[in-house]
């Protein structure tokens, strides 16, 4: 069973990411891997790391971050708009423009082919859900 603050499990969703890959925040790193151990705790373990490129990252770099990490089944990215909302939209939509706004906390998942190149459109938005 789950809060209302979260969303409800499926046979998709129930599958841990292998890799976190997590903005350090510097001044806020303790709050960040708080939550992240909190996320943790619910999804189960991953591999945790930092990566600096993320912290005020535009589309292509966030991309090029996630592409590091193609030969990962489930990856879970954390950090800061606009850069993740856009990444969002350029995976699924293929415009970074076609962002729509994502809260604070917001969980967009997507599904990308196994084995495919990173390109916009490649994505399909599967979950989008916030508190």
């Amino acid at each position: 069973m789950t809060s209302p603050a979260q969303p409800e499990p499926t046979p998709e969703t129930e599958r841990a990411p292998v890799l976190s890959v997590v903005m350090p925040a510097y001044n806020e790193e303790a709050t960040v891997l708080a939550t992240i151990e909190r996320v943790l705790a619910v999804l189960g373990y991953t591999d945790v790391r930092y990566e600096p490129r993320i912290y005020e990252a535009a589309p292509g770099t966030l991309m090029a971050v996630l592409d590091e990490h193609a030969d990962v089944d489930h990856v879970l990215m954390v950090g800061h708009n606009p850069g993740f909302e856009q990444v969002a939209a350029l995976l699924h939509s293929g415009l970074s423009g076609d962002a729509r706004g994502m809260p604070t906390a917001g969980i967009a998942r997507l599904s990308l082919p196994a084995g495919a190149a990173l390109e916009p459109g490649i994505g399909t938005l599967t979950q989008f859900w916030w508190p």
